[in-house]
């Protein structure tokens, strides 16, 4: 309950101090200010006081901070456990599977029986295929 009453701040205080920081007038510290091109004393304008969207913007800062950092401590803490914690551990086969027609260990292969010679003429035979196949003659103009 508290995990989500952080989060609900935490969004809520990001969103509140993006308006509130757009919302802010620039303090006119451009680059002819900081050169000497101002007319101030400051390095980068007069010092005003501190307005309210300034302020606010502090607070907003502030409540973002600490809402990250309770969320992150409460995440490390209750994230100890994982997807797979509770699951066993995948078991090692005791032996490799050989397959069926690879001989053991030892024993010397046995020789594949040779196929048919299909004799012509017989049905389902292909006509055998020439071994080379001669190159196209060139085309002459």
């Amino acid at each position: 309950m508290l995990y989500y009453l952080l989060s609900t701040i935490y969004v809520l205080s990001c969103l509140i101090l993006l308006l509130v920081i757009l919302l802010q007038q620039g303090k006119g510290g451009d680059m002819a200010s900081a050169f000497g091109g101002g007319s101030s004393q400051a390095a980068f304008g007069a010092r005003a006081g501190a307005t309210l969207l300034s302020r606010l913007t502090t607070g907003f800062a502030v409540m973002f901070m600490l809402a990250a950092l309770g969320l992150a401590i409460m995440g490390q803490t209750a994230g100890s456990s994982s997807v797979l914690s509770g699951s066993a551990p995948p078991t090692a086969p005791a032996a490799p599977a050989v397959p069926a027609g690879t001989p053991a260990a030892g024993q010397p292969p046995a020789t594949a029986p040779a196929a048919p010679a299909a004799t012509p003429g017989t049905p389902g035979a292909a006509p055998a295929a020439p071994a080379t196949t001669p190159a196209p003659a060139p085309d002459q103009k």
